[in-house]
């Protein structure tokens, strides 16, 4: 039997079943095309005909695009989207079955807003995402990000819902897939002109976002215009969107945990304390931020001829992310090794000083405190433009083309900062309570304005002029073969060459100018800290703590931060190049009651990763450059060659057991390329606690072998019951390995006016093995015509060789969601729970983020037939994101609190 005229006719009767319960919208189903060539979208493609509108027409159209598929994937719809909780796209995401999602990216803690998109419990950077089947260059706004977290996930705060027609998540691998996803693949898909039902469509959305903790209103727009030709052979869509919104986050911060030696004084007073851990600091931190994003798209599809389709597409989006950070903090590290005065009834728990108390005696000249105040210039962006030919050669033969550039950047042109003493001989105390609850600590003294703390200064800090770009020029060519008889379907194949770099050519590292200490000359007005900064959080600590404002910390860093050439700092400088080169072969098979395909993709990398050193690493390697202040006698550039060429199989097979029952199995092995910062990043280090982070260019590309098998029950249009397992084995995983190794402490250089070299502990990331195996359940409920619900739940069991943590993996995922619609009113309640996670390395120790659970929800009335109105709430339930450090005896020790508050979404739409 001809299995493609078998699954043509299987999708038309399933679409006409359906299209009795459908109106007309904007868009028709034809817009649901994965870019991927696979045979049973392809066929959904040729309809052409149907609409899909509501949760219920977007549920039921989900699961039968889900069930055609030859591979194991999981979709949502645009019409969905739309009535989800969601602003942007991995807002949407994380609802699925095997999906996690994060709100950060590096050490800089978690935010309101998913940013960050993980399949199955692992780092999000073995997660590939496309946009119409390529990759897309990002940036990010933060400048550990930019800087010495870099990795290669996709940053989603740039990607709002509006611009998505449907999204498909590739959970099983397919030579036609790009390489790059271990764990998986993202394709988002966009509208395309020609698809529209229409001759003419607009759309409109206006509204303002709403949040409590900074008690901001924000403005929000997204518009559309559609137009294609009667004959549909012309079609040009343009698409904008200019979203702000206001960040607060209050938080509680413990940056790190020294240990005890036996030369401290303290432990000679105390030689039960001896190895024990104390808090390196401990900070009342107050963050925010005004997001801004803005951009749009154009789009333009015309058919020169019946059989020849060109597509050209662009899109950019910007978002400017200036926030100002201010903590206020305990400084442990500066007086406990050296007290004698620390108070009877302190409290060692776990190996570590977990309560104790310190007054300072008359004259105590001692600072107990420290306060930073740094207020950022941020943005990041993405940018990309296509051009794409579809040429159907005949009935049975049929070739596209694409090439196509892509540009993202991430920007921190300055950091306007000032770091204060507090007053000295006020004395300290903290009280841990474990790592679900944050401490109590106090400092002695009056933080409530400028002149009553007897502040002084004590250093200005920050690094600026860093424009990192990460950027993508490709070409690619697809074919595919069809056959009217036999079990062999099709024959896909094709090749791609790729060039992409990740790149920041220049940083300063600012310090002071003659003149900053001197207290006349700081700003003369202070603001103070939320009345109720610590409410949302519980615990007793300081609170009601004065600062300077952004703008009057800007004129005063004007003058006295020293931004001079000398102050280059090499350590941020990285370049690293890949020269990627493909070929792949696949054939899809199919017959009574089963279907699949077996193909492989050839991967060829030539790698040139460049950093920088105070000694040459390198053949070859440029210096030493002089001009630098952190390297007096100057620095080196490296330039370290690599090429690899990998063979990646796989195979996907379906076996129909009824109408409505199936299996599926899958084999392969795929591949992602190690994070730039793991090859080239920046040796990050903290003088204060001599720990710190670095590169290692001799990285080997993480190898996956993986297996999937699942079965699924279709008992209803919106009704689906599956179970699935899967394996993945990790050769060549990258994890961290802590090494001392010598380098020159800046702070102490800066003191003794000459070059001062320190041991520091230093995580290098290495090549080990790893494996996350699994179990995926999904249910989704139809009750009625207009109720429904979906459950799922994600079992990961992932770990790095020597039972060391996997980045990512979350034991435990679940949703659940409940919706109601009918023809005038909408509404959907959805709860999301991500158990505990290895979050990554954090100054010698491992970084976690505690279980956290979110509720969202959102209401929808249609007014008429061409206006509509809704109300999305997102973080109804206030999550406090809990993190801690599990040291290297793998006690935990609290590490990070914080609360984002809650924010709700009221839009007025348009459309015609």
């Amino acid at each position: 039997m001809n299995y493609r005229k078998t699954l043509l006719a299987a999708s038309i009767i399933t679409s006409l079943c359906m299209s009795g319960a459908l109106y007309a919208q904007d868009t028709t189903q034809s817009s649901s095309t994965d870019q991927t060539n696979q045979p049973a979208r392809k066929d959904a493609k040729q309809l052409g005909t149907v609409m899909v509108t509501g949760i219920r027409d977007s549920e039921a159209e989900s699961l039968n695009l889900k069930k055609e598929a030859n591979s194991h994937v999981e979709i949502v719809t645009a019409e969905d989207i739309g009535k989800l909780p969601a602003k942007n796209v991995a807002d949407t995401l994380q609802r699925l079955p095997g999906v996690s999602v994060g709100t950060s990216s590096a050490g800089e803690g978690g935010f309101d807003e998913n940013d960050r998109v993980s399949l199955r419990g692992t780092n999000p950077s073995m997660t590939q995402t496309l946009i119409d089947g390529h990759n897309i260059g990002t940036g990010d706004w933060f400048v550990l990000n930019q800087t010495a977290t870099v990795g290669r996930s996709v940053s989603y705060s740039l990607l709002p819902a509006e611009i998505v027609s449907e999204v498909v998540v590739h959970k099983t691998s397919e030579a036609n897939l790009v390489e790059g996803g271990a764990a998986g693949t993202v394709n988002i898909i966009t509208r395309k002109p020609l698809e529209f039902a229409q001759p003419v469509t607009a759309q409109a959305s206006v509204g303002g976002v709403y949040a409590d903790l900074p008690s901001s209103t924000k403005p929000q727009f997204s518009g559309l215009f559609n137009y294609r030709n009667d004959a549909s052979t012309f079609g040009v869509m343009v698409q904008g969107f200019y979203e702000k919104r206001s960040l607060q986050r209050n938080g509680q911060e413990i940056l790190g945990l020294n240990q005890l030696q036996s030369t401290d004084a303290i432990v000679a007073a105390h030689p039960d304390l001896n190895g024990v851990y104390y808090p390196s600091l401990i900070g009342s931190a107050l963050f925010t931020q005004v997001r801004t994003r803005k951009g749009g798209s154009i789009d333009v599809q015309f058919k020169p001829a019946d059989n020849v389709t060109v597509n050209l597409n662009g899109f950019v989006s910007k978002m400017d992310a200036n926030n100002y950070n201010r903590n206020y903090m305990m400084w442990g590290n500066h007086f406990v090794p050296g007290a004698t005065n620390l108070n009877p009834g302190y409290t060692v728990s776990g190996n570590t000083l977990t309560n104790a108390s310190f007054t300072a005696a008359p004259g105590d000249a001692t600072n107990y405190g420290i306060y930073d105040m740094v207020s950022r210039q941020a943005s990041s962006s993405t940018k990309f433009a296509t051009a794409d030919v579809d040429w159907k050669v005949t009935d049975m033969l049929s070739f596209k083309a694409q090439v196509g550039t892509t540009k993202g950047e991430g920007k921190s042109p300055k950091q306007d900062v000032l770091e204060l003493n507090t007053s000295p001989g006020t004395g300290a105390a903290w009280d841990f309570r474990g790592t679900g609850t944050p401490a109590n600590w106090a400092l002695g003294g009056n933080n409530v304005s400028p002149t009553a703390s007897g502040a002084t200064a004590n250093w200005i800090f920050g690094e600026g002029g860093i424009s990192v770009e990460d950027k993508e020029k490709w070409g690619q060519f697809d074919g595919e073969l069809d056959f009217d008889s036999g079990s062999l379907a099709s024959l896909q194949f094709g090749a791609r060459y790729a060039e992409h770099t990740r790149q920041n050519d220049y940083a300063f590292a600012q310090g002071p100018n003659a003149g900053f200490d001197n207290p006349a000359n700081f700003p003369q007005g202070f603001q103070s800290y939320p009345g109720d900064f610590n409410s949302s959080l519980g615990g007793q600590f300081p609170q009601n703590i004065w600062y300077y404002s952004q703008a009057d910390l800007a004129a005063y860093d004007a003058k006295y931060a020293n931004r001079g050439p000398e102050r280059l700092y090499p350590n941020d400088i990285y370049k690293v190049n890949e020269k990627d080169s493909a070929l792949y072969l696949q054939a899809n098979f199919g017959g009574d009651g089963w279907s699949g395909n077996i193909g492989a993709r050839y991967v060829k990398t030539k790698e040139t990763i460049g950093y920088t050193s105070n000694t040459p690493q390198e053949p070859g390697a440029q210096g030493p450059i002089l001009g630098s202040a952190f390297f007096p006698a100057g620095y080196f550039f490296n330039n370290y060659k690599h090429d690899y060429g990998k063979i990646l199989p796989s195979a996907n097979l379906k076996f129909d057991l009824t109408n409505d029952l199936l299996v599926r199995v899958a084999a392969s092995q795929t591949l992602t390329r190690p994070d730039y910062s793991a090859l080239a990043g920046t040796v990050s280090l903290d003088d204060l606690g001599h720990t710190g982070s670095g590169g290692n260019p001799h990285l080997e590309p993480l190898l996956s072998s993986n297996f999937d098998a699942s079965l699924e029950w279709y008992f209803a249009p919106r009704g689906l019951l599956s179970a699935g397992v899967y394996d993945m084995s990790l050769k060549n995983y990258v994890n961290f390995a802590v090494e001392n190794r010598s380098y020159l402490d800046m702070q102490a250089s800066n003191v003794a006016g000459a070059p001062v070299y320190a041991n520091y502990q230093v995580s290098i990331p290495s090549n080990t093995r790893g494996s996350v195996k699994g179990v995926e359940l999904n249910y989704q409920q139809p009750f009625g015509e207009y109720l429904g619900m979906a459950l799922n739940y994600t079992y990961a069991n992932g770990h790095a060789s020597n039972n060391e943590p996997l980045q990512g993996t979350s034991k435990n995922t679940a949703n659940l969601s409940g919706y109601f619609e009918n023809d005038r009113f909408n509404a959907r309640v959805t709860y999301t729970y991500r158990s505990s996670y290895y979050a990554g390395p954090d100054r010698a120790g491992f970084f976690y983020l505690a279980g956290t659970g979110y509720l969202s929800a959102s209401l929808g009335y249609k007014i008429n037939n061409w206006m509509s109105v809704s109300l999305d709430g997102l973080n109804l339930n206030n999550p406090t994101l809990k993190y801690y450090v599990k040291s290297e005896d793998y006690s935990k020790q609290p590490r990070a609190f914080y609360t984002n508050g809650r924010q709700y979404y009221l839009s007025l739409r348009f459309k015609i």
